[in-house]
């Protein structure tokens, strides 16, 4: 790996270099071993493409640009089937029309990662102003009961690791995987620490071993997870998006209907501790929890900081993982502490809402909401709470 990125003139090992987060998801992407992107350029993402048209081929990759973003995610599925780690990047619109394509990937157990730089909609709304208003849209977008997961990075240096963290999740878990910065930390730029080729563990999905007559694609071990051979192997195999059983054949019974359905929850939740990350801020004595994801994590560790200069004992909770939700991470803090404030730059408090039903109408939870396309700051966090 590090060769093929001296063919640049630069190399990814232990040095610091100061990168946008867009630059930084490319290169989690291709530490990761992507060797396959299709997308469409849209803002506030384009910087991704732009990246990989650069790098993909001389990495010994694949770079294409399609027609719109419905091409893109099928591209994505066709390539992770025939063997390739593949992603894409796009924003609102872009994801909106991804989702039916997300859902087979989803059906069939396709391992690929989608990057949705978040912007201000609706529609085409602020199409270079950030929000976090894809929140519940990235657990429930897809139609019909499914899992997916989705990770929220809040630095430039989080932008590198939560996408390899992607990769790796996608291939282990046979599962697509959303990364979803809004707009502010996605053209940021920080200095980073690369780590060296090899210093951070990179995943491969697990390959069928046993004879390929027996190979049944959608039949799981015992970590819930089915192994995945490569279309153009000797492994001849069929993926539907239409129920199926563990052959992949469309199997309409309800009992094979049950079976499959639970089992596309099961391998997430029998992961989950594995699966969800988030980080404390001070909130070992903390009186007053803010729970934050993305941009609105800066913000939040600011007004703690102001408030304990007060004399009030503020700590954050900062979520990483959004889905699956981090609800016992969530519930063993917040019951420790009189109020709960939940930042978030969407106007209705998609994840306040998450936190409100699991707390309880009880509890003391305060919402600061911005819808503007501007940065929650944190003096607005202050104001919730003196």
């Amino acid at each position: 790996m590090k060769e093929l990125f001296k063919k640049r003139g630069e190399t990814l090992g232990r040095e610091v270099r100061l990168v946008q987060g867009n630059q930084a998801m490319s290169e989690g992407a291709i530490y990761a071993g992507a060797r396959f992107f299709a997308g469409y350029p849209i803002t506030p993402s384009s910087e991704i493409a732009e990246e990989c048209s650069k790098v993909m081929l001389k990495v010994g990759g694949v770079y294409m640009q399609m027609e719109d973003e419905i091409a893109s995610i099928a591209a994505v599925i066709g390539a992770s089937l025939a063997g390739a780690k593949a992603f894409t990047a796009t924003s609102g619109p872009g994801f909106s029309l991804m989702q039916e394509n997300l859902g087979l990937a989803v059906m069939g157990e396709v391992p690929c990662v989608v990057i949705n730089v978040q912007r201000r909609g609706p529609s085409t709304g602020l199409s270079t102003k950030p929000a976090q208003g894809d929140i519940m849209q990235l657990r429930w977008g897809r139609h019909g009961d499914q899992s997916v997961i989705a990770l929220c990075p809040a630095t430039v240096s989080e932008c590198f690791a939560m996408t390899v963290k992607a990769f790796n999740f996608a291939e282990k878990f046979r599962v697509p995987v959303i990364v979803a910065p809004d707009e502010i930390v996605a053209h940021m730029r920080e200095s980073v620490l690369f780590p060296e080729p090899g210093e951070v563990d990179v995943i491969d999905r697990k390959r069928p071993s046993g004879s390929p007559k027996d190979y049944r694609p959608f039949t799981a071990d015992a970590d819930g997870v089915a192994p995945l051979a490569a279309y153009g192997s000797e492994y001849v195999f069929h993926v539907s998006s239409s129920m199926h059983g563990p052959d992949g054949y469309s199997n309409n019974d309800p009992a094979n209907a049950a079976w499959r359905v639970a089992q596309l929850h099961r391998k997430i939740e029998i992961h989950r501790d594995e699966i969800v990350i988030t980080k404390n801020f001070a909130t070992e004595d903390a009186d007053v929890l803010l729970i934050a994801f993305g941009a609105t994590t800066r913000a939040s560790r600011a007004a703690a900081l102001a408030l304990r200069k007060r004399g009030i004992r503020a700590g954050v909770l900062q979520l990483i993982t959004l889905w699956p939700f981090a609800d016992t991470e969530v519930a063993t803090l917040a019951n420790k502490v009189k109020t709960v404030i939940v930042p978030e730059m969407n106007y209705s408090g998609q994840m306040a809402g998450e936190v409100q039903r699991l707390l309880g109408s009880g509890a003391d939870i305060r919402r600061v909401n911005s819808y503007n396309g501007e940065v929650i700051t944190p003096q607005e966090i202050l104001r919730a709470i003196v």
